[in-house]
């Protein structure tokens, strides 16, 4: 089966497993009189009820049905990078020049999500490299998940000692995750940007960067992930870790990750460090390799 059946097919079973369990929740509720989970519908002939967030949507109200054809085109985007600006900063957009990258990733979407099985799921990339850099490659990562028309992204930025996330995104950028885990004041909604691309929104590290790995180990930390994750159910998160050879904050976050992917710079890494990383995550949330140039 080629790929795009194969996704094709994916869809397919997903969302009839989606229809499946929507039932169950339905009957659950109405037998046994308890109160009904964020996303179960109140009558068996209603879609998913949700509170969708708009950011800054010109005016625009909420729906008050859960519909991805409606609420995904709802998700704020005010600056859009054109096809120009997207080609200057190396991000992957549909009907590039270079197919084999725009390929390339699609065959990474497509085999991660096989992997996920059904709902919703976080993929951390940390590089094998000895500094900071991975940051372009997740970013496409998210934004080949969010080139799908029925399927948002988030990529959530964990490597507080590298500032190039602000160059990828059309939006200025301040508060992050670790002032979100610092900061029991802030709000989840406070620290969510625009991206510039459709359908991908952004959290920037933060300005904490000295305590991290304190803030990474933490319960908010956790509560945080969680909300990422449950709040939408057809969210794709990709979280950017610190180098993993280098840093105690990659190691912490992998808790967070039902999958990991490595980042391999050309030239830098040799098959035995590879290897010995692998080893080293002890796993099997292990999902592959990205060779970077």
């Amino acid at each position: 089966m080629d790929d795009s059946k194969l996704y094709n097919a994916l869809l397919k079973s997903q969302d009839e497993r989606q229809q499946v369990n929507r039932s169950r929740d339905v009957s659950s509720a109405q037998e046994g009189g308890r109160t009904e989970k964020p996303h179960s519908a109140s009558d068996g002939g209603n879609p998913n009820w949700v509170k969708v967030d708009t950011g800054e949507s010109a005016g625009m109200q909420a729906p008050e049905i859960y519909d991805p054809s409606v609420s995904l085109a709802l998700i704020s985007n005010p600056r859009p990078w054109s096809r120009e600006q997207l080609r200057e900063r190396k991000i992957i957009y549909s009907g590039m020049p270079d197919k084999e990258v725009m390929d390339a990733y699609r065959e990474l979407r497509i085999q991660l999500r096989k992997r996920a099985g059904e709902g919703n799921f976080a993929v951390m990339f940390s590089s094998l490299g000895k500094s900071s850099g991975g940051i372009l490659t997740a970013f496409n990562l998210a934004t080949a998940f969010a080139l799908d028309s029925h399927t948002s992204a988030l990529l959530v930025d964990c490597d507080p000692h590298s500032d190039e996330l602000a160059g990828l995104v059309s939006v200025p950028m301040d508060a992050g995750v670790t002032d979100f885990v610092a900061d029991r004041s802030q709000t989840v909604k406070s620290i969510i940007y625009p991206s510039g691309v459709e359908r991908l929104s952004v959290i920037p590290a933060g300005t904490q960067a000295s305590s991290a790995v304190e803030l990474f180990s933490s319960v908010r930390m956790r509560e945080l992930l969680s909300e990422l994750k449950n709040r939408y159910p057809d969210r794709c998160i990709v979280l950017n870790a610190p180098p993993f050879r280098i840093s105690a904050e990659a190691r912490i976050l992998e808790r967070f990750a039902d999958q990991i992917v490595f980042g391999v710079p050309f030239g830098e890494v040799t098959g035995q460090v590879i290897t010995e990383s692998v080893d080293a995550l002890g796993s099997d949330k292990f999902s592959g390799l990205v060779f970077q140039e």
